[in-house]
């Protein structure tokens, strides 16, 4: 299984960068997690749209979210597609109406269930953020490796049995420091750190991050609670598990 990121911004993007959205393939399946700002032209890049099979929406905002919009606009208008573009591709399993509804098979995932998606399956953990998140959790049906993707949350305990001895955890780490009041919706590399060590993670990627803080310290401090393999996500970087 093959997960290259599209791109790794917050709720911001970095300066020529994208915010979340991470392209999982394995065999002849290729599944979207998460559609962020700029997320569709990273997919661009690196593979022909019409390819994807599915994409997978962790929460409704924007920052995971907004580029379905290019997206059907894309398989709507495409001039290959015309004058009558080709209905239900790719699946998905977000939900919006209208635009969104004319381009792609909508449907809402049930977090206590699997979803088989082609040869796939992913699975979900609701976690804590301001509102309802889920982490996801995706592997080949024909066996092998763990890819962990906690989406944006706070401290939380949940992760621990969902991610326990994943190959490869991806957290974010969006945080300088913790929110000063308020609920926790968000972690910092250290807590980010500290997570992957008590879910005994193989492998940690901090993603959710700006480029406006320093990569050196965001590994440096998870790297304080977590003895594994710690990398900051970066669009372009590809990932086998």
């Amino acid at each position: 299984m093959r997960i290259t990121v599209l791109g790794k911004s917050p709720a911001w993007q970095d300066a020529g960068g994208a915010c979340s959205g991470y392209l999982v393939e394995d065999g002849d399946t290729r599944v979207l997690v998460d559609c962020g700002s700029g997320v569709f032209a990273a997919l661009r890049e690196v593979l022909d749209y019409l390819e994807v099979d599915a994409i997978v929406v962790s929460h409704m905002h924007a920052d995971h979210f907004l580029d379905v919009i290019p997206f059907a606009c894309a398989l709507t208008y495409t001039p290959r597609q015309q004058p009558v573009p080709v209905p239900g591709q790719p699946a998905t399993v977000v939900g919006q109406p209208s635009l969104l509804a004319s381009a792609f098979r909508l449907g809402e995932y049930d977090v206590d269930a699997t979803v088989e998606l082609g040869g796939l399956v992913a699975s979900f953990q609701p976690v804590p953020h301001y509102i309802a998140t889920n982490a996801i959790e995706i592997v080949s049906a024909r066996g092998g490796g763990r890819f962990t993707f906690g989406a944006d949350h706070g401290p939380t305990e949940v992760l621990r049995d969902f991610a326990a001895a994943t190959d490869l955890l991806m957290l974010e780490a969006t945080l300088p420091r913790p929110e000063r009041s308020g609920p926790r919706g968000h972690l910092t590399p250290g807590e980010a750190g500290e997570h992957a060590a008590s879910c005994d993670a193989k492998r940690l990627v901090l993603t959710h991050i700006s480029d406006e803080l320093d990569a050196d310290w965001a590994i440096a401090e998870a790297r304080r609670a977590y003895a594994g393999p710690v990398e900051l996500a970066h669009p372009g970087a590809v990932y086998t598990v």
